[in-house]
């Protein structure tokens, strides 16, 4: 029956996109004609005209500062989290900076932060302001994400460590990490894409001599279309990619993580906090 299922979704899948497919070539050959959209055909061979050499070199630099932002603006944003929980005096605060970095236009912060930070040192280093961007646009998913996670445990847990000696930090570490490992991971994967977005948002400012962002503009400047969707769709697969294998990481430790708030009573005895 599963495989049965999982047949009829690939089907159900690949029928829908030849659909859409075919929709777009109808659309770009008649009511687009006149308009700066290619054909599907015309993609496929800005693709091999393009060659893979193209996109290895302008994603792989991209990629790269998103995982670095990714990386670091999502530990901070644990680490955060993890404030809140211990000491709840700093939720507003936190609360606020995450909002904040939410609600503020990327457009206006981008020559802040370029200003700021300068270009990278040579044209092929990752572009600082590209980190610190794509940090910023995980930081609100998974600060929320934490925090709600670590409220989701269940109260009898806490209050069976708390009756063998424990303080909020044995809480926190035995049952609350324990409960938030499905949020978080949601949020991780939630945030992969945009950390992707933050980082070729981040290179639209220059200093780079490769990237998606620059690749990018070169398009629009040189009005090649073909190009210009050709990277669209690739940045479509690489979101989706990184969000494909944290969801497939979701599904392993959330069954892992699911029941083990008090698994035992023994292992609540190794030591108070």
């Amino acid at each position: 029956m599963a495989s049965e299922s999982r047949t009829r979704t690939v089907l159900t899948g690949s029928i829908g996109l030849g659909a859409i497919v075919l929709v777009w070539a109808v659309a770009a050959a008649t009511v687009f004609a006149d308009k700066a959209i290619p054909t599907p055909w015309g993609v496929i061979t800005g693709f091999a005209d393009d060659g893979f050499e193209f996109y290895r070199s302008n994603f792989t630099g991209t990629v790269t500062e998103a995982a670095i932002g990714f990386f670091w603006g999502n530990l901070i944003a644990l680490a955060l989290a993890a404030v809140v929980l211990l000491v709840p005096l700093f939720e507003k605060v936190v609360t606020q900076i995450a909002v904040i970095s939410y609600c503020v236009p990327v457009v206006a912060v981008v020559p802040i932060l370029y200003i700021i930070l300068g270009p990278p040192e040579t044209p092929t280093d990752p572009s600082p302001t590209a980190v610190v961007l794509a940090g910023v646009s995980v930081f609100f998913t998974t600060v929320v994400g934490a925090v709600l996670g670590f409220r989701s445990a269940d109260p009898t847990s806490l209050d069976v460590v708390s009756v063998y000696g424990g303080g909020r930090w044995k809480q926190m570490t035995k049952v609350q990490l324990m409960s938030a490992v499905p949020a978080i991971i949601s949020a991780l994967q939630v945030a992969a894409p945009a950390a992707f977005l933050g980082a070729i948002l981040g290179e639209y400012i220059g200093g780079l001599d490769r990237g998606v962002g620059p690749a990018l503009v070169n398009a629009q400047q040189s009005l090649d279309v073909e190009r210009a969707w050709g990277i669209m769709f690739v940045c479509a697969l690489v979101a989706g990619l990184a969000y494909a294998i944290l969801g497939l990481v979701g599904r392993i430790f959330a069954s892992w993580s699911a029941g083990t708030s008090i698994p035992g009573s023994s292992w609540l005895r190794g030591g108070t906090a």
